[in-house]
């Protein structure tokens, strides 16, 4: 049976592993590394063999746009384990201050810190209470109160936390109230979250005018300039048809007005994919102001492609329709371009 991890550098299995770890998910670095490889060669396989044999594109472009493809998998799958790493960071962090103020009224009760740590873990704070039980499986094991706790904190990709670890095991160093430290750390983490909930709300208008220009203003757009390009390859399709040598220059050969060189077809292509990017970085860019995190966009992503995708085909379909109510326009099929002379 062939070993996958042993197809990549030992630095990028190490690192693979860290992500696992970090983003809580409980497979081998071997499994990972398989589903990567596979699900990129059978993506580059099936986009190639479309696009060369059923759409009859170039083998040169079919290739690339299979490579393309196959890297888009594999940055997904990345973004798949850093996503969940940032989710298990926000949801620490949320509730750190109540798991430390827990922890030193157990201490103010007279149990020692590393049963009040454990003591502390409620089942309403998830796989953090798993993980700080790790803590006390670790110290039956012989390892150090402040070793373990270190571990606890490369567990997430979290600051708060780790200033946290590492306030309390020098407070176990050198001596300290470690109730009045917990309860201090603990109120400093909760006015952090208030003051970051602060500037999100000062920063919503921004967030309203992004969304607004991603969801909304592009897509409207888009649709209103592709039947504007409908129209203008109508109108000129009649004058060819009437004029087939064209428009006269009257005199001036540099001012010969020709037909639009792009199609109603590729302009529609090309309208899909620059209202995918767009709503796609809007998602983004919404997610960083609001929240502070880029990889929180990803939770946003599905809903603004939706949404901008429909808002384009039912403004285009709109408009489609009152021009083809009106003269005709409109009834020309983006999938076949108008008859005009080729080459511009």
């Amino acid at each position: 049976m062939v070993s996958f991890e042993k197809l990549v550098s030992r630095n990028l299995a190490v690192f693979i592993s860290e992500e696992l770890d970090l983003a809580g998910i409980k497979t081998t670095v071997d499994t990972l590394i398989e589903i990567g490889a596979f699900g990129a060669a059978a993506l580059f396989v099936l986009i190639t063999v479309l696009l060369t044999f059923e759409y009859g594109q170039n083998p040169g472009v079919a290739v690339l746009a299979g490579a393309a493809t196959a890297a888009v998998y594999a940055i997904l799958l990345y973004l798949y384990l850093e996503f969940n790493i940032e989710q298990r960071k926000n949801f620490v962090e949320s509730i750190l201050p109540d798991y430390l103020q827990i922890t030193a009224a157990n201490i103010r009760s007279g149990i020692s810190l590393d049963k009040a740590l454990v003591f502390a873990a409620r089942p309403e704070f998830k796989f953090f209470s798993d993980d700080v039980k790790l803590v006390a499986k670790n110290l039956y094991a012989g390892e150090t109160l402040q070793n373990a706790l270190v571990l606890l904190s490369k567990r997430y990709r979290s600051l708060q936390l780790k200033h946290t670890v590492r306030m309390v095991n020098e407070a176990l160093q050198y001596g300290g109230g470690m109730t009045d430290l917990l309860n201090q750390v603990a109120k400093d983490l909760r006015n952090q979250q208030i003051v970051q909930k602060e500037i999100s709300g000062q920063l919503f208008m921004y967030t309203i005018f992004i969304a607004f220009a991603a969801l909304i203003g592009a897509p409207v757009l888009y649709a209103l300039t592709t039947q504007m390009i409908t129209v203008t390859n109508t109108v000129w399709a009649g004058i060819l048809r009437q004029n087939p040598a064209g428009l006269p220059t009257a005199g001036i050969s540099f001012l010969k007005p020709r037909p639009p060189c792009i199609t109603i077809g590729q302009y529609h292509d090309f309208a899909l994919a620059a209202i995918i990017l767009i709503t796609g970085f809007g998602a983004f860019i919404v997610s960083a102001i609001s929240t502070g995190s880029v990889l929180r966009g990803i939770r946003y992503l599905p809903a603004f492609l939706i949404i901008g995708l429909i808002i384009f085909f039912v403004i285009s379909g709109a408009i489609s329709g009152i021009f083809g109510s009106i003269s005709g326009v409109g009834t020309i099929s983006t999938s076949a371009p108008a008859t005009l002379p080729q080459g511009c």
